[in-house]
Formats: structure tokens, C-alpha cells, sequence
């Protein structure tokens, strides 16, 4: 994906293409990929554009590695849920769970592939967000449809519709969330799942 690294820096323990990676995050989340150039990344890191290339090819390898990177990891954490001993319901709140840990870890990946996923999806090194999109879809709907036949969930469910309004109010909580605030991933998870699983009626 992109060259070489650097010594890490003694300050902080991170490498310089660590740091740069990070402020490249921030504006990609705040402004967009397609309104951040090279340039506005240099120039909030404090170098020159043409040293940002002793470190990354292009902004296209800089997003390429966050999202990569970042969603390796959480579907490392998708899978152990999926093949565990959990029941579809438990499966359902746990991966749940581990959504809103990743927007509080990793906010800005979140908003990147919220904002510019299909933009990104153009480019032919960017297929394997299509891919994944199609893999969290099938992981959800063959939980809810799990979940339905054990008798966890409601009969009458219609499972493409719940999928949707899921995924949905999840991954747009990246818009308003900000971690170190005072609510933490978890309290949100517990809120949505509350709501998701017991409606709003009092009783």
C-alpha cells in the first residue's frame, strides 16, 4: 500500500507516517477525500508536499490504509462474535456492541467510509469495500433470520427492512458522536439496543 516507515518518535512512541496517517484521518473526516489534497495535508502536518511523499504515494494509498486497516480489525472481532457459542439474538447485541467501539476507537475511518465510500468504491483498488459491504449485509440478515427461526426475534419481522434501519442508525451516530464526552460507546450501544430490542412503549 504505501513505502517505508520512519524511526518512531521519541515523544510519543508513534512513527512520523503514523502521525501523518492520523492527521490525514482527521481531515478526510472533517473535509472529505475529495476535498483534501496533498497539499492541505503537508501543510497541517508542517512539511513540505513533497516530503508527505517519502512516506505515501498519494492520498489514495493514505485512505486505501486506514479503511484497510481498520476494517481488517473489526471484522476480526465480527468473526469471533459470528463463530461463537452466542445465540442470534446474543450475536445480534454483540456485533452491536462492537460497532459503536469502533466509532468510538476509530471515528474518523467511520465518517471516511460513511462520507466517501462510494466515491471510493470507483477506483478499481477500493473494491474490497464493495465486498465487505455485501459480507456485513449477509452476517446481519442471516442473524436476524437466526434469530426469527429460534424464536428470539418477532415472526413478522421483515429482515431486509430491520437491516436497513440498523445499519443505519448505527453507523450515522459517527455524525454526532464524540468520544471523551459523557457517554461512552457503551452507553450508546446499551440506549440503541434498549430501543431495538424493547421499543419505546413504557411496559
Amino acid at each position: 500500500m504505501s513505502a517505508a516507515s520512519t524511526p518512531e518518535s521519541p515523544e510519543n512512541g508513534r512513527s512520523r507516517r503514523d502521525e501523518l496517517l492520523a492527521i490525514a484521518a482527521g481531515l478526510f473526516a472533517e473535509r472529505g477525500f475529495k476535498n483534501t489534497t496533498v497539499r492541505d495535508i503537508a501543510d497541517a502536518a508542517g512539511i513540505l508536499s513533497g516530503s508527505l511523499y517519502h512516506h505515501f504515494d498519494s492520498k489514495e494509498s493514505m485512505v486505501d490504509e486506514l479503511l484497510d486497516t481498520f476494517q481488517t480489525e473489526l471484522w476480526k472481532k465480527y468473526d469471533a462474535i459470528e463463530a461463537s457459542d452466542l445465540t442470534p439474538k446474543a450475536k445480534l447485541e454483540a456485533i452491536v456492541r462492537a460497532s459503536f467501539e469502533a466509532i468510538g476507537e476509530h471515528r474518523d475511518e467511520v465518517a471516511i467510509f460513511q462520507n466517501d465510500a462510494l466515491h471510493l468504491a470507483t477506483f478499481e483498488r477500493f473494491g474490497y469495500l464493495i465486498e465487505r459491504n455485501r459480507k456485513f449485509r449477509t452476517l446481519w440478515t442471516s442473524l436476524l433470520e437466526a434469530g426469527v427461526a429460534s424464536g428470539e426475534l418477532r415472526a413478522d419481522l421483515d429482515v431486509a427492512l430491520v437491516y436497513r434501519f440498523v445499519r443505519d442508525t448505527v453507523w450515522v451516530a459517527v455524525r454526532w458522536y464524540r468520544p471523551g464526552g459523557t457517554l461512552t460507546p457503551a452507553d450508546v450501544a446499551d440506549q440503541y439496543l434498549a430501543i431495538l430490542l424493547e421499543g419505546i412503549n413504557h411496559g
